[in-house]
């Protein structure tokens, strides 16, 4: 008969899947087609706390009745810190509950086995081989006949059994969210108020769904009904404090999560356990082989080696071809070993290789992602780690996406690392070829620490480019006081130091936040600055840009044939230095040139040839910002629908860039969409969404247009809407803000 399990958690805790696959092989039950299965040996195999035990003992309860002459268990301590049961020990306990007298029990481990077998031969029984560590330990200890099964818990897949033995094998996964929900809710029962399900089920991923380290924070919890559930997670999220947060006072069971994790662990190979701690110091919980290969400083194919063996001690999950990863328990404990049982300099040593590897490879990606960019000086690596290399711009975008997670943590990693310079190299390096679905409030916080990492090694090249990248990003999000800031910041600096090209760059940044606030003479005179400033320091590419900065402005002023022509120059120097991106710009900004004199079809043939540099590039940024002019070219050949469309995905992508400005400009586009498709009330509801919006943001000229276009909607000329889009662009003298006032006049009389 099974043992009691303290707590027995299948109470609340029901593997029905995995419970089928074990009855699928008890003796005497039909398989596919009718056929008896024959399965003498099953492997559940599982990782430390996923409670392989109970779950086995709980099914050997349930089925006591196919095994009519009893069964047999014992605990092989094959992951225990001691020294595990020997096969010869467990012969000795099992040949004693058969009957045999312990003087007569054979010295020879052979014999033992031959007795145990024959003993057994007629016999129909449940055989358990708990914690077993090797194959060799479990082999002497089966049955010979197919009237027993064997069931083998192990922390290994013991995979000789398998091939050897025919032994089925049965992964025992970790709890899904219900069950692991369920044991939760029965822990904290009658202790404390009921909590909320998504926390719970946060707290139980963030205990990786183990039975034991489930039962660990759930005791926590009851012991403190007061204590937020909220709280508890957002310690166990700090992984510096994570063992700490697990314990419940009585030091046992928070030292029970870390003992199941020794167990395996003591078990690996020098070399195994070696890399073990070392994956412990990567920055993100999934990685590929080749950053396995930079921390262990290993030939790729050993690394591999290495790799398998900890995905087999259940260390590890791999979750596609060459790539693997963690639970934050897992490596939380791997890199408490790096810093307690090893010199911190192991630990240390492979932090800086890795990071070094992904500094190179981001750069790599760079050169092909954002070519015009500088370089900066890369770090040696070992001679067995090498950067990758990307045939084309898919597979740098490819890899710029997946790894996008693991990037963004570098740069914290390397300043806790008290590694600087690579910290600010990579801030650096990842603005540049950071995917375009990123968010930029992420890289907001990566930049800022790039930036504080170049001022502590009193770099001031270095913090003017992570100040104009800032200043970049805070305009993205629509923060222009600091994004100004910023780039004030950098301009100083880089005046300073004499840098022509650089105080060029910072003055068309500072045009642009001028620019985007409607300050247009100010914006066009820093454009035109900074153009010069680019043409002296012989950086065309970079003058076509402010061209096309100030063709903006023009076109935004009404000065529409000065705008044709700046487009034009800039469209025509884009192409000739292969600049796709900058391209694009020059078409959408030509495409609202010709909309506005009336050549529809040009218009709308320029804004779908820039969408699809949008789609080659996938980028979008662009394609978010390039959807309005094509929603706007469409809506003007009277194909609202098709304008809907487009303002509706752009709206889309706005919302997940984090833009809300130009979300609200879709939002606007939307609103005239549905007008021309005879739905003004439906209008009127998006253009009010656009004026709350622009209103937050302080965009006084955006918002009178949506106003304007409200009042339009709901036909309320003289309205308090026109009212106020008249207070709010009493201080633009440009031509559109005459030609408003005037449509305002006109519909108020």
């Amino acid at each position: 008969m099974p043992r009691q399990l303290p707590g027995d958690i299948h109470r609340f805790v029901n593997r029905t899947a995995e419970l089928g696959q074990l009855h699928a092989v008890l003796p005497g039950e039909d398989g596919e087609g009718g056929a008896p299965v024959v399965v003498s040996v099953c492997v559940v195999a599982g990782t430390a706390g996923a409670g392989k035990t109970s779950f086995v003992l709980h099914w050997a309860h349930q089925v006591r009745e196919h095994f009519p002459d009893g069964q047999l268990y014992v605990n092989l301590r094959g992951y225990d810190p001691g020294q595990p049961l020997s096969a010869h020990e467990a012969l000795r306990g099992f040949l004693s509950a058969l009957g045999v007298h312990a003087d007569s029990v054979p010295q020879e481990l052979d014999a033992a086995a031959a007795l145990y077998r024959s003993l057994l031969a007629d016999r129909t029984m449940l055989i358990i081989l708990d914690n077993a560590a090797t194959v060799a330990q479990v082999r002497p200890l089966l049955p010979g006949g197919s009237k027993c099964l064997t069931l083998v818990t192990s922390r290994s897949r013991l995979s000789g059994l398998a091939i050897r033995d025919g032994a089925h094998r049965l992964t025992l996964g970790t709890l899904p969210e219900p069950e692991a929900v369920a044991l939760l809710r029965a822990v904290t029962a009658g202790y404390r108020p009921e909590d909320d399900q998504r926390e719970l089920a946060e707290l139980a991923r963030l205990c990786a769904a183990l039975p034991l380290a489930l039962r660990i924070a759930g005791e926590r919890a009851a012991s403190n009904p007061h204590l937020r559930l909220a709280d508890l997670i957002a310690e166990l999220r700090d992984e510096s404090a994570l063992w700490d947060a697990l314990s419940i006072g009585d030091a046992d069971e928070a030292e029970a999560v870390r003992t199941v994790f020794a167990w395996s662990y003591r078990a690996l190979s020098e070399p195994g356990a070696t890399l073990f701690r070392q994956l412990g110091v990567h920055p993100g919980p999934e990685f590929g082989l080749p950053a396995a290969t930079a921390l262990a400083a290993l030939p790729a194919v050993q690394t591999r080696q290495l790799l398998d063996s900890l995905v087999g001690a259940h260390l590890l999950e791999q979750t596609g071809p060459d790539r693997y990863q963690f639970h934050d328990l897992l490596r939380a404990y791997a890199a408490g070993l790096t810093r307690q049982e090893k010199p911190q300099e192991e630990g240390r040593a492979a932090l800086q290789r890795v990071l070094s590897w992904y500094l190179c490879s981001a750069e790599a990606a760079r050169v092909i992602l954002a070519p015009s960019e500088e370089h900066v000086s890369l770090p040696e690596l070992p001679q067995t780690v090498s950067p990758l290399e990307f045939a084309d711009y898919d597979a740098a975008m490819d890899w710029a996406e997946r790894e996008q997670t693991n990037l963004l943590r570098t740069v914290g990693a390397a300043t806790a690392g008290e590694h600087d310079t690579l910290a600010w190299k990579l801030a650096l390096v990842l603005w540049y070829m950071q995917p375009p679905s990123a968010s930029m409030t992420d890289w907001v916080a990566v930049g800022t620490a790039g930036l504080e990492a170049a001022h502590r090694v009193g770099d001031p090249t270095a913090e003017a480019e992570l100040l104009s990248c800032l200043g970049m990003a805070h305009h993205r999000i629509n923060a222009w006081d600091e994004s100004l800031d910023c780039h004030q910041r950098a301009l100083a600096i880089r005046r300073a130091n004499g840098d022509g090209a650089g105080e060029a760059d910072s003055l068309n940044l500072i045009g642009l936040i001028h620019l985007r606030r409607r300050q247009l003479k100010d914006a066009a005179t820093h454009f035109e600055q900074a153009a010069t400033l680019w043409r002296a320091a012989d950086s065309h590419g970079w003058a076509a840009s402010a061209l096309s900065n100030l063709a903006t402005t023009q076109y935004n002023a009404g000065r529409l044939e000065e705008a044709v022509v700046s487009a034009q120059e800039a469209l025509a120097a884009h192409r000739a230095l292969g600049n796709p991106g900058n391209e694009g710009n020059a078409l959408r900004i030509l495409s609202c040139l010709h909309r506005e004199r009336g050549e529809l079809d040009e218009a709308l043939r320029l804004a779908e040839q820039a969408m699809d540099i949008a789609l080659v590039l996938r980028d979008q940024i662009y394609e978010g910002y390039w959807l309005l002019t094509l929603g706007d070219a469409q809506l003007a050949q009277a194909r609202p629908a098709d304008a809907l469309a487009s303002y509706q995905r752009s709206a889309d992508l706005h919302r997940r860039l984090g833009n809300r400005s130009r979300e609200a400009m879709a939002w606007y586009g939307t609103g005239e969409a549905y007008g021309a498709l005879g739905r003004p009330d439906e209008g009127a509801h998006f253009h009010r969404r656009a004026a709350a919006v622009h209103h937050d943001l302080g965009d006084s000229w955006h918002e009178a247009l949506a106003l304007e276009a409200l009042a339009s909607a709901l036909d309320e000329p003289a309205g308090p809407g026109e009212t106020e889009a008249l207070r709010l662009i009493a201080l633009y003298d440009d031509s559109r803000a005459t030609a408003m006032r005037r449509r305002l006049a006109e519909r108020s009389a």
